[in-house]
This record gives C-alpha cells, structure tokens and sequence, in this order.
C-alpha cells in the first residue's frame, strides 16, 4: 500500500463545499429571528433539500408561521401564502377557468399554489373537498384543470402549518394527505433561556419587521444542483434493509392501528441522505436514519383507540418500533 492511499481511501467521493456553505448560511440568516429549534431549522432545510413538504404543528405563539417564511425568505424563490378557511374552495387554491370575451376563447388564471415555496397557514381548517386540492400537485408536482395540465415550477416546497390543541372548527387531514408531508414537524415552547433571549431580542429591535435583514442564500437553480448532490449520496445495502424493517415493523405492532406504507420508507430514506449531506458527509449512517425516524413516521402511524386512551403518543411507539430492529455495523 503506497502513502496516498489511505488518504484517497477515506477521501470524499462528493465535493459537499457548497452544500456545507449554504446550509450554514441559511442557519445564520434564521438565527437572527429565531432563537433555538436548531432540530427543527436543520429539518426544515433537511426536507427543502430532499424536495419534501413539511407539516408544523405547534400552540399558537411559537412560531410556526415565521420560520416557514423565513425559510422561504432565505430561498431566491416565489412565494405564496394560503390561509385556510372553511369557506374556502379548491379553485381558490388552484386556480379556474374563465372566459376571456376579448380574445373569444376560455384560459387558465393559476392559483397562489403556483409558486415555489408555498405556506399554508392552518391548513386543518378548510374541509375535505380543499384539502383533496393538494393531492396532486404535492406528490406529482402538477395540475390538472378541465383535462389539462399545468406543471408546477421547480423547485416547488409545501410548508402547512396547524395548531394540536383546537378543534372547534377544524377538519382532521385524511391520512391520504398526510403520507405527502415528508415531515411532521412539532414545534414546542422555548425553555426560560430561550424566551429570555427572545425578549431581549424583541427590546433590542428597530424594526417590527423581523424578516427586513433576510437576505436569501440560494436560488431555484442552486436548489436543484444540491438537490442532485443529496440525490447522489451513498448508501450501503444493509441499510435499505435497515429502513426496511423498521417501516415493516410499524404494520406488526399491536400498538399501532395503521401502519407506514413504502412511500414511507422512501421518505426516510430521502430524508436520511439529507441530513447527511447537512452533517458534511456523503454517505449516510444508521444514526443519520434513526435521526429521521420520528419526523417521517409520526403522522403516518395511527394509533389504536386503546393506546391513545391511554396517552401514549406516536413517538412513544416509534421509539418501541427502532429498539425492536437490530442497528446495523
């Protein structure tokens, strides 16, 4: 074995510079707003990367809607805002037909879902029939009006805010829905440091508006590269089993009344070569997996009638699912 070798042996197969770059400059641009939930922000750069749509949930006040949009500010990319109402219709969302009498002929006026990065705030609060709207546009990146159809620009992000404790006026998301989200967010309180810095921040500010000093990092086509980059990691074989049986475990648990479909397992998968790309490496690891886990699973297990009884949440069970799989060396 000559003198290069081993270094070429444990040398990067990827360049990941400008993936590292951006990563830390959209941190850095979020963190003059947000103080902690460095988890989530990681995963929420996790699913843009992986080209996923991402579900927050959190009480009002802690910021849910504020870190979809500077997420979306930190992104050279159109934006909309959708609020959900229960008055509110498909082609609200999607866009009509109408007739144009000086050209004498019928055309398409696109919805606001004809943007890059879509927020929709609350989205549990339009029934069904709107819900049903997103179907297609968030798996297939498309929409079909009156037999014809219209391709959504890339890259396109959905970000869907809704709020745990509130019912009164609410419509549950069919879990047809919910498997499109790459993520379930959960955004929870800050601890005492953390709401202390947020009021010292607030005191300090000359602005009301806090996105003003945003300055986006990257545009739709460097989107795109490093969504190739991450596309391109490595992963072992064994892996894929490893995926594999942790999903498949989620079907064979008394605890659980659904269990996660394949869709599933590709969205760890994805969301696993994300994370590794953000961590600087090429290739992903069991911990990179287990890191993913609860984000992908938790809004695509339902519980059984006894088990949410009884309190147990479906991070409890997930946490159950990963200690009953060997962990791969």
């Amino acid at each position: 074995m000559t003198e290069n070798q081993p270094q070429e042996l444990f040398s990067s197969r990827t360049d990941l510079t400008r993936l590292s770059e951006a990563v830390e400059q959209i941190k850095s641009e979020i963190g003059k707003v947000i103080v902690g939930q460095s988890a989530i922000v990681e995963q929420l750069i996790a699913a843009m990367l992986a080209n996923g749509h991402v579900l927050i949930e959190g009480v009002p006040g802690v910021a849910k809607t504020l870190m979809a949009k500077l997420i979306s500010k930190s992104m050279d990319t159109p934006f909309s805002r959708i609020q959900f109402t229960p008055d509110l219709m498909p082609s609200d969302v999607l866009g009509t037909t109408i007739f144009n009498p000086g050209e004498g002929r019928f055309e398409f006026r696109k919805g606001p879902i004809f943007s890059g990065v879509v927020l929709i705030d609350e989205i549990n609060r339009s029934p069904a029939k709107t819900q049903s709207a997103l179907f297609e546009v968030m798996e297939e990146r498309q929409v079909t009006i009156d037999g014809n159809t219209y391709p959504m620009q890339r890259p396109f992000m959905v970000l869907a805010t809704q709020n745990p404790v509130e019912h009164e006026g609410t419509y549950r998301l069919p879990e047809a829905q919910l498997d499109r989200f790459l993520f379930k967010v959960n955004v929870p309180y800050p601890n005492m440091d953390e709401e202390v810095r947020i009021l010292s921040a607030h005191h300090a500010s000359q602005s009301d508006d806090l996105l003003a000093d945003i300055k986006p990092v990257l545009d739709g086509n460097s989107i795109l590269a490093l969504q190739k980059i991450i596309h391109g990691l490595h992963v072992e074989e064994k892996l894929f089993r490893f995926i594999a049986e942790i999903v498949s475990s989620s079907r064979n648990n008394k605890s659980v009344y659904l269990g996660a479909s394949p869709r599933a397992s590709v969205a760890v998968l994805k969301a696993s070569k994300a994370i590794a790309g953000i961590r600087g490496r090429d290739f992903v690891t069991p911990d990179d997996i287990l890191y993913v886990v609860a984000p992908v699973l938790r809004h695509r297990i339902v519980l059984t009638p006894e088990r949410e009884m009884e309190g147990i949440t479906a991070d409890e069970v997930i946490a159950q699912l990963v200690k009953s799989v060997e962990i791969p060396r």
